[in-house]
């Protein structure tokens, strides 16, 4: 089977190796309307923020990570302006023990240079030769790569979701549980258990990871942290780094320090 064209890629029938990630006949496109492949998906942003949205939540990718979407699972993918997407496709055949739905994965600096060098193979590498054994150490590194918990959940509750939704719209909006439970005619203890059950968190932890998380494009953009504190709903610029230090591990500064040298 020759290499595809990029718009061809949907009508595959099977790919034309075990994994698939020949640079040049993929698209590596942001795909914002709902979409499946009948292959693991590994989508991996070299520059800029992918965020990949499915029932279950948005999955959130700045550089060195990746998300990993199992095969059949309807998603749709966004990413800021200069994203740069290198995505791999495998068959779920050559990683068996690979379990689970999406998850956004650690991208370590040998992971994304195999991406890279996987990238220039042709399509149909031999299998039997250096490409066969490139792609063993690349499947092995995929398949090892820990799980973060950079996911905010989307409740499908009728309720929860015109929440949700207005919330995403504008992350530093001031309303509280208090507010939307008079919106929507319930009790504020009642709209608080229902965070709990259906996303997992609190209220207030549920919208602290959406400001979080809407705050990586701009700083992957350059944008001043100050500005990007402002814009996420925080009253201070210290609390914002609290924050995120507490939530990725390093602070805003630190994160688009990182970005920048890359």
């Amino acid at each position: 089977m020759p290499p595809c064209p990029p718009e061809d890629l949907a009508t595959l029938t099977r790919l034309p190796r075990p994994i698939y990630g020949h640079a040049e006949s993929l698209t590596n496109r942001a795909l914002g309307y709902p979409h499946a492949h009948p292959w693991i998906q590994f989508a991996h942003a070299t520059a800029g923020v992918l965020d990949v949205r499915t029932d279950a939540g948005r999955f959130i990718a700045p550089p060195q990570r990746a998300v990993w979407i199992p095969a059949g699972v309807v998603h749709q993918v966004r990413g800021s302006a200069d994203t740069v997407i290198r995505s791999l496709y495998i068959e779920p055949s050559a990683l068996p023990d690979s379990q689970g739905g999406c998850r956004v994965l650690a991208v370590s600096p040998l992971l994304r240079e195999l991406v890279r060098a996987f990238g220039e193979l042709p399509a149909e590498y031999e299998e039997e030769g250096p490409g066969g054994r490139l792609a063993a150490v690349l499947l092995d590194q995929v398949a090892g790569a820990p799980a973060l918990g950079l996911m905010l959940p989307l409740p499908q509750e009728p309720r929860l979701r015109r929440v949700c939704e207005a919330f995403e719209a504008e992350p530093d909006s001031r309303d509280g549980l208090a507010v939307w439970a008079r919106r929507l005619g319930c009790s504020e203890r009642t709209l608080a258990r229902l965070f709990r059950a259906h996303t997992g968190l609190s209220f207030r932890r549920w919208r602290q990871r959406l400001r979080l998380i809407s705050a990586l494009p701009m700083l992957e953009a350059g944008e001043r942290v100050t500005d990007v504190a402002i814009v996420c709903g925080y009253d201070s610029v210290s609390a914002f780094i609290a924050s995120f230090r507490e939530h990725f591990g390093t602070t805003p500064g630190e994160f688009a320090g990182a970005r920048a040298v890359d």
